[in-house]
């Protein structure tokens, strides 16, 4: 009978408990739905790249762009939710937008968000 040393042992299971490693980002869509006056929700769906922050971010990018094509600088965010199944990543998001800087602390400036989405390529709506 093979003995293993309890080091062995710890050793395989960290290997377990990994993170898995993230693989090339495919940005699979994004659908947008106004629900009422300047309330628009963002669904994206995507794979690979960050997990749920990459899946926030690409929704913050179509929430930014979207306020730019109505003629607004500024989107405040409201919810995202995020889930993962079979490697792929969903967000719906929520935001309003605005042709001023609105109340709240989770403000964006669109054009700055949609110039950086470009830089860390992002696609936008």
């Amino acid at each position: 009978m093979m003995r293993v040393a309890p080091i062995t042992l710890l050793a395989l299971a960290a290997c377990d408990m990994a993170e898995p490693v993230a693989g090339p980002v495919q940005y699979r869509g994004i659908s947008t739905s106004l629900l009422d006056g300047d309330l628009v929700r963002f669904d994206v769906t995507m794979t690979g790249g960050s997990g749920p922050e990459g899946a926030r971010a690409y929704a913050e990018c179509a929430a930014a762009q979207y306020a730019l094509i109505r003629g607004y600088g500024f989107a405040r965010h409201l919810r995202t939710n995020v889930k993962e199944e079979g490697g792929v990543w969903t967000a719906d998001a929520v935001y309003t937008i605005s042709p001023s800087l609105p109340r709240g602390l989770q403000t964006i400036d669109a054009e700055v968000v949609v110039a950086n989405c470009a830089e860390n390529g992002i696609p936008t709506v």
